[in-house]
């Protein structure tokens, strides 16, 4: 169309966007032509878009007939490959699931459908889902829009991809261990990871079926917080909670996304297992100093025993029957990059594992913590992990009560690790997978950017255990000045609204 500006569409923030899609200023057929054309532009690039949907097309003719606009009335919106749409597959980046579609859309893309959104592509993810890069056999390898020997992050690297590169302006991903945390925070863009439970799972397909130790969620991403805050109002509607009963009909609580009383935030540098690199520390610092001076308390927080928590609840909790449902979905696939490492030792013999634990314990402790973590585990075992869990949830609650806290200010893994790197570096997600763990909501927001001087004193970066891992990690972050570094906020179960106006503070400032 002659007089359409494709340009001035996707500069506006998706609140303004949706207003002027509600308010009949601009067709929602423009909307969804600009960011069907950029989409393709950043897919061409990054290789982020598995498939388009075809029916979206109807989809806009559809939502034109609405009697009653819904709060995404018009907006297009992406959706990670393991999100069901109906007549389309979800791949989890493995052969045998090509061309077997969904019989019907999930819960969510349902209810983005009433609200009057239009799912329009599936992106790419990592092949099972359990990795952060964004690499699989049937797409290949997803890139970061913002510099295309990095990685995009995963397991939502896709949706990271085409929102860091402004072909889409809101996505729908999920997040096991940090599946939407890296991402966003590797494309500099916005996620929140709310309570296992908040948003409805009905037709998300999982890395891992059926453990229940460490809690997956689903959850939007988009460039801004109030985007994010916009698409879990939508979502947190009657829709929701009749399609899926098991989801708490907690509507979005406006009062406290709004509130401006000063908050009471703890913080930390560091979880003493991963060594941040000197951009993170600069991250959590520099926001910490800008809360306090804009009237909010900082109260230090003591993290203890994380590598603990890493192994006995994370990689044990995940893998608890030794890893064998993991292996077999990968039966008859050829492997690509970061569960190598998993299936390996999850075919391994008791004897050798044993053997392995023996020998590496002195000197790369963190290895033998995994090796342990990979044995499979008896009924009464998993039921005692199970308790463990909640035990641990009590007492990081405590500990929270006990300072008074309302939020908490973390460090993310950043910048955007090299292309292959995430597949080496399985233990960085310490600083994500505490809070799927704990199943606290948590959100990313972008804070900074790599200086020269973070490169600098990189060369000085050795870890807190001198294995492999640590010596490893620096020459994955080199090379990042420009990129963006984001921080971690965290607030306690269904606090989802806090956590959001705790980001949107930071965002701000």
């Amino acid at each position: 169309h002659p007089s359409v500006k494709p340009v001035s569409i996707l500069s506006l923030p998706l609140p303004e966007l949706s207003k002027k899609l509600r308010d009949g200023s601009l067709p929602p057929d423009h909307v969804f032509y600009a960011y069907v054309g950029k989409a393709l532009q950043i897919a061409t690039e990054t290789n982020c878009i598995t498939e388009f949907l075809q029916e979206s097309e109807s989809q806009l003719r559809k939502v034109k007939l609405m009697e009653k606009q819904g709060l995404l009335y018009g907006v297009p919106v992406s959706i990670k490959d393991s999100i069901d749409c109906q007549g389309h597959d979800s791949t989890l980046g493995f052969i045998k699931h090509l061309h077997k579609p969904a019989a019907e859309d999930s819960v969510v893309v349902q209810v983005l459908k009433r609200q009057g959104a239009i799912p329009f592509v599936k992106t790419n993810v990592p092949q099972s889902l359990i990795s952060y890069d964004c690499n699989n056999l049937i797409f290949g390898q997803t890139r970061n829009p913002l510099l295309f020997t990095r990685s995009p992050g995963g397991s939502s690297g896709g949706e990271g991809a085409l929102i860091g590169g402004g072909g889409s302006i809101l996505g729908i991903g999920t997040d096991v261990g940090g599946s939407l945390r890296f991402p966003a925070a590797f494309c500099g863009i916005c996620a929140i990871k709310p309570t296992g439970n908040r948003l409805s799972k009905r037709g998300v397909m999982s890395g891992i079926v059926g453990q229940k130790a460490v809690a997956a969620a689903v959850g939007p991403m988009a460039k801004d917080v109030e985007s994010l805050a916009l698409c879990m109002r939508a979502l947190l509607c009657e829709d929701m909670f009749s399609l899926d009963s098991t989801v708490p009909p907690l509507p979005f609580n406006e009062e406290v996304y709004s509130s401006t009383k000063p908050l009471r935030i703890g913080y930390y540098e560091t979880d003493f297992f991963t060594m941040p690199s000197p951009a993170m520390r600069r991250a959590v610092r520099e926001t910490k100093q800008l809360l306090e001076e804009a009237g909010h308390t900082l109260v230090p927080f003591e993290l203890t025993n994380v590598d603990h928590v890493v192994f006995n609840y994370c990689v044990r909790g995940m893998f608890a029957d030794g890893g064998r449902s993991f292996v077999k979905k990968f039966k008859g696939e050829l492997e690509k990059g970061g569960a190598a490492l998993f299936i390996w030792l999850a075919k391994a013999p008791h004897w050798l594992k044993t053997l392995l634990c023996w020998i590496s314990k002195p000197f790369v402790p963190r290895f033998a913590g995994i090796i342990r973590s990979m044995e499979e585990n008896t009924v009464d075992e998993v039921w005692n992990l199970h308790q463990e869990i909640e035990d641990f949830q009590h007492q990081f609650i405590a500990q929270w009560n006990k300072l008074n806290l309302d939020v908490m200010l973390c460090p993310m893994l950043g910048p955007a690790l090299g292309i292959g790197y995430p597949a080496k570096l399985s233990v960085a997600v310490s600083y994500t997978m505490l809070y799927n763990a704990l199943d606290f909501p948590a959100g990313v927001v972008p804070v900074t950017l790599v200086t020269d001087e973070d490169e600098e004193q990189l060369k000085g970066y050795k870890g807190y255990y001198r294995d492999w891992w640590d010596r490893t990690l620096p020459k994955a972050f080199r090379g990042s000045v420009g990129m963006p570094v984001a921080v971690q906020c965290v607030a306690l179960p269904w606090q989802e609204e806090l956590c959001l106006r705790f980001m949107k503070e930071v965002e701000t400032l």
